[in-house]
C-alpha cells in the first residue's frame, strides 16, 4: 500500500474536522432526540451510515480482514456509540466530554504498547495539559454526577482510542479506500448494537421531524463523512497526532452549546479552551525524537526503509568496489602468469626438460664450387 508524507497542516486540518462534527453530538442528542434511546441512537447512527457506504463502494473484506474489520468496528462503533450516547443522556452538559480528554493520554499508552511507541516526557505533558483545559471548560460547579454516566464516557473513550491504534497498526488492504474501511466498521458495528437495541429497548420509538432531521444528520455527516475523514487520516498521521485532535470534540460541545443553546461561557472556561486548544496544537508537532519508533508506523518505516536502501546501496557498492578490485587483480596476476609462460616459448628454441638433452643444430656449410 503506498504512503504519503505524513502530518502536514492540510491532512491536520481535514482530520480535525472529525472530532468537530462529533462536538455537535450532544447537542443534537439533548435538543431533538427521543429521550433515554442511546442504543436506539446509535443503531441509527451507525448501519444506515454503513450499508450506504457498502453500496457506494461495493468492495467487501477478503480472508483476516473479515475479524479485523469486526474488531475494529466493535471498538470504534459497536461499543463507542452506545457508551457515548449512555454518558451524553446520563451527564449534564459538556461533561460526557470531560473524559474523552484523557483519550490523547491513552492513545499515547497503546501506542507505547503495541506500536512501540515511547512516548517522550513533552508528549505526556503536553496529554495532561489537554486533559486539564478540557476539565476547565465542561466541569460544572457542585452537583453529583451520575457514576453510570461517568463510567460510560470512560469505558467510551477507551474503547475509543483502543480502536484508533489498532486501526495504525493494521492499515488497510491493498487497493482499499477509507471509504470502504468506513464502511465495513459501521456495518460491523451497527451489527453488534441491533440485538442489543431491541432486546434492552424494544420496539423502536416514533418518530417526528426534528428526530428524523437528527438521525439523518446524524448518520451523514456526523457519521459517513466524518468517518471517512478519521479513518483517511489515521492511515496519513502517526496515532499520537491523531489522538491528539480528540480535545476538539468536547471544546465543539462547549462552543454550541454557548453559541446555539444560551449557555455561558466563564473566564475559567475561555482560559481552559485556550489551554487545550494550545495542547492540541503542541500534540500535532511533539514528535518523540530520542528514539526511531517501530516500524508499525508509516513515518518509522519510510525512516527505517531509507536507512536499508542507503546501507543496501552502500554495500552494494562496496561488494562492486570489491568485487571490481578481486577481478582486476586475478585479471593482473592471470596476465603475469600467461606473459611468464608464452615469452620463453615465444622468443626461445624449445624448452629444456628436465630429464632430456637439448639438440643443437648447427648450419651447415654452402658447398664451394
Amino acid at each position: 500500500m503506498a504512503t504519503r508524507r505524513p502530518g502536514s497542516s492540510a491532512v491536520i486540518a481535514v482530520t480535525a474536522l472529525a472530532p468537530v462534527s462529533w462536538g455537535t453530538t450532544y447537542a443534537v442528542t439533548t435538543e431533538f432526540l427521543p429521550p433515554d434511546r442511546p442504543l436506539f441512537t446509535a443503531l441509527m447512527r451507525a448501519l444506515p451510515a454503513g450499508l450506504l457506504l457498502l453500496a457506494l463502494t461495493r468492495v467487501l473484506p477478503r480472508g483476516s480482514w473479515w475479524v479485523k474489520a469486526a474488531v475494529l468496528g466493535a471498538l470504534n462503533i459497536g461499543a463507542f456509540f452506545p457508551l457515548l450516547f449512555v454518558a451524553a443522556y446520563r451527564l449534564p452538559g459538556g461533561t460526557a466530554a470531560v473524559v474523552g480528554s484523557a483519550g490523547p493520554l491513552l492513545v499515547v499508552g497503546l501506542s507505547a504498547l503495541l506500536l512501540g511507541q515511547r512516548p517522550a516526557p513533552r508528549t505526556l505533558l503536553t496529554g495532561l495539559v489537554a486533559a486539564f483545559g478540557v476539565s476547565l471548560v465542561v466541569l460544572r460547579g457542585a452537583g453529583a454526577l451520575d457514576l453510570t454516566g461517568v463510567l460510560a464516557a470512560v469505558a467510551s473513550t477507551g474503547s475509543m482510542a483502543a480502536g484508533t491504534v489498532l486501526t495504525k497498526r493494521w492499515g488497510r488492504p491493498d487497493g482499499v479506500g477509507p471509504l470502504a474501511l468506513t464502511g465495513w466498521q459501521l456495518t460491523a458495528g451497527g451489527l453488534l448494537i441491533m440485538p442489543l437495541a431491541l432486546l434492552a429497548e424494544g420496539a423502536p420509538p416514533a418518530l417526528d421531524a426534528p428526530a428524523v432531521g437528527g438521525y439523518l444528520y446524524l448518520a451523514l455527516a456526523n457519521t459517513a463523512v466524518a468517518y471517512w475523514l478519521w479513518f483517511r487520516g489515521i492511515g496519513r498521521l502517526t496515532a499520537t497526532q491523531a489522538g491528539f485532535l480528540g480535545p476538539l470534540s468536547p471544546l465543539t460541545a462547549a462552543v454550541v452549546g454557548w453559541a446555539a443553546l444560551g449557555q455561558a461561557l466563564t473566564p475559567v472556561q475561555i482560559a481552559g479552551m485556550a489551554l487545550a486548544t494550545g495542547a492540541t496544537l503542541a500534540g500535532q508537532f511533539t514528535g518523540d525524537r530520542r528514539h526511531r519508533p517501530s516500524a508499525l508506523t508509516e513515518n518509522a518505516a519510510l525512516t527505517e526503509n531509507a536507512a536499508l536502501t542507503e546501507n543496501a546501496a552502500l554495500t552494494e557498492n562496496a561488494a562492486l568496489t570489491e568485487n571490481a578490485a578481486l577481478t582486476e587483480n586475478a585479471a593482473l596476476t592471470e596476465n603475469t602468469a600467461f606473459t611468464e609462460n608464452a615469452t620463453p616459448a615465444q622468443n626461445t628454441a624449445p624448452a629444456e626438460r628436465k630429464g632430456h638433452a637439448t639438440t643443437t643444430i648447427l648450419p651447415v656449410p654452402a658447398p664451394r664450387g
